[in-house]
């Protein structure tokens, strides 16, 4: 597992994560039913509080945002801070995957293999060292 990397929570924004653990949509719910799972070793955090936002779904080895919109992001002014929200985490290499409640609700399995697909696609080639772990072949004296 990496190192999370994402902001860490504003004041407030974890306890109100909290609150919305028990309040979850019931796309949330048949969405995190599955991953939770770990599908393909992968972990996702739910409601999870970053900077001064709250993740639907967070994955922090493929540094990417699952987010679940129902109607209320149809909203012109909502639109609005949801692209301010994705441009916070696009420059901190957060990338924000975006899908519409009704096709959770339609079929979850497809949105289980899409939200993989698309963690599978950030994840690194290798993990890196860990601190203070071996140094590389090349310093070791090795050929």
């Amino acid at each position: 597992m990496l190192r999370n990397t994402a902001p860490k929570a504003k004041a407030g924004t974890t306890a109100r994560a909290r609150s919305l653990r028990r309040k979850m949509t019931l796309p949330e719910v048949l969405l995190w039913r599955e991953l939770r799972k770990r599908p393909l070793g992968l972990k996702f955090r739910r409601q999870s509080a970053s900077g001064p936002y709250i993740l639907d779904f967070y994955c922090s080895d493929a540094r990417l945002i699952v987010e679940i919109d129902g109607e209320a992001h149809s909203d012109s002014d909502r639109a609005e801070r949801d692209v301010e929200r994705d441009r916070y985490f696009g420059a901190r290499d957060i990338a924000t995957l975006r899908i519409p409640a009704a096709d959770v609700l339609r079929n979850v399995g497809d949105v289980v293999q899409a939200v993989v697909d698309a963690a599978r696609a950030r994840l690194p080639l290798h993990h890196p060292a860990a601190p203070g772990g071996p140094p590389p072949r090349g310093e070791l004296g090795e050929d």
